[in-house]
C-alpha cells in the first residue's frame, strides 16, 4: 500500500493514529480439528468479511503440474453434492454480498463480504465445499469447463500484456530451481494437460480444515464466530493427508548479470527495470524490514531520492521508484525501475539512475528522510486497520505462510526502530558493486516511437 503525505500532516495524523493503537484487539483460536480462527472486530458497519485461506499455493503443485493450484480457485465456484452449477456465486449475490478468491505461490484464499447476519450462511457455503466439491469427466462439467477458462485467462491477462511477459521471464530467472519459479496461473501446456484425476488428487490432499485458516473481519465477537465455526467447520474431520512439509527452501543468488527485453506493437512507453535478490520477512525479518525503509527512502514516493532527482530536477524521467517483494515466504526481488521522459533513451536514463544509487550507497540516508519514511510505514500499517477487507487479507496471508498475529501487532513498533544505519546496511547488501541482477527492457516495436 502507498500513501502520499506531506511530511507534517503525516506527523500530525501518525501520532493520532499511534495513541489508538492499544484499542484495536484480535482473537486468534484454534477448533478441535486443527483449523485456526481469527477474528478482527470492526463494528462501525453490521457487515462482515469471511475468508478461508488454504496453506496451498503454487509452489506446493506436483512437477509438470503447473496452474493446478490456481485452476482449482476457479473448480471450487462450480459445483457440490448440494449446489448446483453456479448457484454458490448466485447465492452469495442474492444475500447482497460480493466474493472472489485468489491464488499465489504460498497460498489460496476464498472471500465473501456480507451483512452481518448472513455470516452463517458464508460458512454453511464454504464448509460444503469444503468436502463435496463436484470434479469429473464431463467436458462441460466442474473441472474441464474451467481449465478452458484458465487457459484464455492466461492468453488475456500474460500472453497479451507485453509487461507481463517480460516480467515473467525476469521472475522465472530470479527463482530459478525455485518452487516460485514457474508463474502462478502455470504454463499454458501444462495447464492444458491437467486431468479431473489431477483435480481430484489435489482436492484431497490440501482441502482439508487442519490445512485451512478462518478469517472474519467485521462486527461481530469472538463468541459469537466460535459458535458458528463450530457449528458448520467444527463437524468436518481432518483428513490428515495436508503434508506439514511445504516445499519453500532459500532462494538461491542470482547466478549472473542478464539483460532481458521485449518489444511489442502494443508498448507506447518503454520502461528500464533491474531486479536483485532481496529478503523475506519471513525468513530475515530485520534486514527485510530494514530494506523497505531504505527503499521507501530511495524511491518510495514523490520525496524520494530517486522521483527528486531524475523526474524533477533532471526532468529525465516520468517515473522513477523502487520497491521489493519482501511478503513473499521465500525471498523475492528488490527492484529499481523508471520510465524516460520523451526523447531519452533507456541509456541514459539507467546512467543517472544508477549514478544516484551509488550516491546512496556511498554517502547513506539522513535521519531526518529515515525518520520520515520509518513514520510513513508506521502510520500506513495502523491506518490499514480502517479497512476491514484489507485486515482479513494481511492476517490471512501473513499467518497462511507461518507468522503470527502478535508480529502484525508488533510491526508498526518494529519499524520505528530501524535505525538509517540498518537501512542503508540493507540496501548496501541488496544493491551493492558485484551482486548480478536482471535487467529488462520494455520496448515498443521498431519503428513505432
Amino acid at each position: 500500500m502507498k500513501r502520499s503525505l506531506a511530511a507534517g500532516l503525516l506527523a500530525l495524523f501518525a501520532s493520532s493514529a499511534f495513541a489508538e493503537e492499544a484499542a484495536w484487539a484480535p482473537s486468534t483460536f484454534e477448533l478441535s480439528n486443527g483449523m485456526d480462527v481469527v477474528v478482527l472486530p470492526d463494528t462501525r458497519a453490521p457487515v462482515v468479511t469471511h475468508m478461508v485461506w488454504y496453506k496451498v499455493g503454487s509452489s506446493d503443485e506436483a512437477p509438470g503440474k503447473s496452474g493446478i493450484a490456481h485452476l482449482f480457485e476457479h473448480v471450487m465456484f462450480k459445483q457440490t453434492k448440494n449446489i448446483g452449477p453456479e448457484e454458490f456465486t448466485s447465492i452469495v449475490q442474492r444475500s447482497g454480498g460480493q466474493l472472489n478468491a485468489f491464488t499465489s505461490w504460498d497460498y489460496t484464499a476464498y472471500f465473501e463480504r456480507v451483512e452481518k447476519s448472513q455470516l452463517g450462511k458464508m460458512m454453511e457455503l464454504e464448509a460444503e465445499r469444503m468436502v463435496n466439491l463436484i470434479i469429473n469427466d464431463d467436458p462441460k462439467g466442474p473441472f474441464i469447463s474451467e481449465r478452458d477458462v484458465v487457459k484464455e485467462e492466461r492468453r488475456q491477462r500474460i500472453d497479451n500484456n507485453p509487461g507481463v511477459i517480460l516480467q515473467e521471464k525476469v521472475l522465472s530467472g530470479i527463482w530459478k530451481d525455485h518452487p516460485y519459479e514457474i508463474t502462478v496461473i502455470g504454463k499454458m501446456e501444462e495447464v492444458a494437460a491437467l486431468t479431473p484425476k489431477d483435480g481430484l488428487d489435489f482436492y484431497k490432499q490440501y482441502y482439508s480444515p487442519e490445512n485451512a485458516i478462518l478469517v472474519v473481519a467485521g462486527d461481530v465477537t469472538p463468541e459469537e464466530v466460535r459458535t458458528l465455526a463450530e457449528q458448520h467447520y467444527g463437524v468436518i474431520k481432518p483428513t490428515g493427508t495436508a503434508s506439514t512439509e511445504r516445499k519453500w527452501k532459500p532462494v538461491s543468488p542470482i547466478a549472473e548479470t542478464q539483460l532481458l527485453t521485449h518489444s511489442d506493437p502494443k508498448v507506447r512507453q518503454p520502461n528500464w527495470s533491474r531486479y536483485y535478490l532481496g529478503y523475506s520477512q519471513r525468513r530475515q525479518p530485520e534486514q527485510a524490514l530494514a530494506l523497505d525503509v531504505g527503499l521507501e527512502v530511495l524511491g518510495g514516493g514523490l520525496t524520494s531520492r530517486l522521483y527528486q532527482s531524475l523526474v524533477e530536477k533532471q526532468q529525465l524521467a516520468i517515473s522513477a521508484n523502487s520497491y521489493a517483494l519482501t511478503t513473499l515466504h521465500d525471498e523475492g526481488p528488490a527492484v529499481l525501475t523508471a520510465s524516460p521522459a520523451p526523447g531519452i533513451s533507456l541509456e541514459t536514463l539507467e546512467t543517472a539512475l544508477m549514478a544516484e544509487v551509488e550516491k546512496v550507497l556511498a554517502e547513506g540516508f539522513t535521519e531526518a528522510e529515515v525518520a520520515r519514511a520509518r513514520n510513513k510505514l508506521a502510520a500506513d500499517a495502523i491506518y490499514a486497520r480502517d479497512s476491514q477487507s484489507g485486515m482479513a487479507n494481511l492476517f490471512g496471508g501473513w499467518l497462511a505462510i507461518g507468522g503470527t498475529a502478535e508480529q502484525i501487532l508488533a510491526y508498526p513498533d518494529d519499524v520505528r526502530d530501524v535505525t538509517p544505519e540498518e537501512a542503508i546496511a540493507a540496501v548496501r547488501a541488496v544493491f551493492g558493486a558485484g551482486n548480478n541482477y536482471i535487467e529488462a527492457h520494455l520496448l515498443p516495436a521498431e519503428g513505432d516511437l
